[in-house]
């Protein structure tokens, strides 16, 4: 086994954390290995990000109570978002998973 493959990406990640400020910025860097170019991309998984506001009751097409992920793909953001939002893994979303979400 070659040592410096095996540690390239250890050291792939501290390069990329000595570059923060970069990182947050841009949320990606190149760095270079041996001339070959890699991209590092920095963000937060599942990660639930902006002011959003539904309307449940239009969302919830068959009124069963829970928008479905095939019903959230009507608001491209709630798409987006369904796997950070769906917290029980169901496959659905409840009135209370999406209590910030809601009109005023």
């Amino acid at each position: 086994m070659n040592l410096s493959r095996s540690l390239f990406p250890a050291l792939l990640l501290c390069a990329a954390a000595s570059v923060p400020a970069l990182a947050q910025e841009t949320g990606r860097t190149t760095l270079t290995d041996k001339g070959t170019p890699v991209t590092v991309t920095s963000e937060e998984p599942d990660s639930i990000r902006g002011d959003y506001h539904i309307d449940f009751a239009t969302l919830d097409r068959n009124h069963d109570g829970f928008i479905s992920r095939e019903e959230a793909k009507a608001n491209p953001t709630l798409e987006r978002e369904f796997d950070a939002l769906d917290t029980h893994r169901s496959g659905r979303l409840s009135r209370a998973q999406l209590e910030g979400w809601m009109k005023k």
